[in-house]
């Protein structure tokens, strides 16, 4: 094992941890301000996956694919908030729990009956699709950069956005105190309409980016949710710099796990997210 061999590692363990981050800012968005415990959140992140699929056999672009994409995925959310979830605040959790669980069957159902069972690959893109060399036999996917990439730039909006726009100023104050945002007169609802939806958005990003490079098939969704809630622990609930970090960190400790402890892999992530819950159980940036 050369230098190379680690750099690439470490590589793949940041172009994972981005592609984490992504499906674990909308989580910790939609829990953080709407107190919505979203099981379904993977189901969106299948759904962009198969319309990255869909859409790309349909246009034969990718980057087509992507643009078309993800304001269905925004669309979708919106409506699944406005018809849905509109219903459902004043409620117990367990009725959340219940409708997002539901979601997860109906999402299901649909993509069967569209795409159905069987497993697809994306094609990368023609202009992606080389490789840069580290050594003289190793090289690395110009893509997985690519997925690198489009995930910080994305990062870097998400976190301009809820620092210096008037939106990001009211997703904080929702987050920190409902009650008086309402009480001042801003439109929660809609807030919380504009919040699922890009939520959504982010997970249904990160499953198009990631079906060239990942097989699209059902259930795909399942193990990236699990993750997510890892990520969304660990950083701290309701902080997207602590949904980065942890992702970051997810992302890397799975990565060369892979590599030291094959036979131990699954077991990593959850054994270090124990090990932060004991040193700081409300995760490492709660509240920031």
């Amino acid at each position: 094992m050369d230098a190379a061999y680690y750099l690439i590692q470490i590589l793949n363990g940041v172009q994972y941890g981005f592609l984490l981050f992504l499906v674990a800012s909308g989580l910790t968005l939609i829990f953080g301000i709407m107190g919505i415990v979203n099981l379904a959140h993977g189901a969106f992140y299948m759904v962009g996956a198969y319309l990255a699929f869909w859409l790309e056999s349909v246009t034969g672009s990718f980057l087509l694919a992507l643009l078309i994409g993800v304001p269905v995925s925004v669309a979708l959310g919106l409506a699944i908030e406005r018809y849905g979830f509109t219903h459902l605040y004043r409620r117990d959790h367990l009725y959340q729990v219940l409708f997002t669980f539901g979601l997860i069957l109906v999402l299901g159902e649909v993509r069967a009956i569209l795409w159905g069972n069987d497993v697809h690959g994306v094609n990368v893109p023609s202009a992606l699709a080389g490789s840069i060399p580290l050594t003289e036999t190793q090289s690395y996917p110009i893509y997985r950069l690519f997925i690198s990439l489009a995930c910080l730039a994305t990062a870097a909006g998400l976190v301009g956005l809820i620092r210096y726009t008037k939106l990001g100023m009211m997703i904080r104050a929702g987050a920190s105190n409902r009650e008086m945002v309402q009480v001042l007169g801003l439109d929660v609802n809609r807030l919380f309409m504009v919040v699922f939806g890009m939520g959504v958005g982010l997970a249904a990003f990160a499953g198009m980016i990631a079906s060239p490079v990942n097989s699209v098939h059902p259930g795909m969704g399942d193990h990236i949710l699990i993750i997510s809630f890892v990520v969304v622990v660990i950083g701290g609930v309701g902080s997207i710099k602590g949904a980065f970090w942890g992702a970051m960190l997810i992302g890397l400790a799975d990565t060369f796990g892979a590599v030291f402890l094959p036979e131990a892999a699954g077991v990593v992530v959850y054994a270090l997210m124990a090990l932060v819950l004991v040193w700081r159980p409300r995760g490492l940036f709660a509240g920031g």
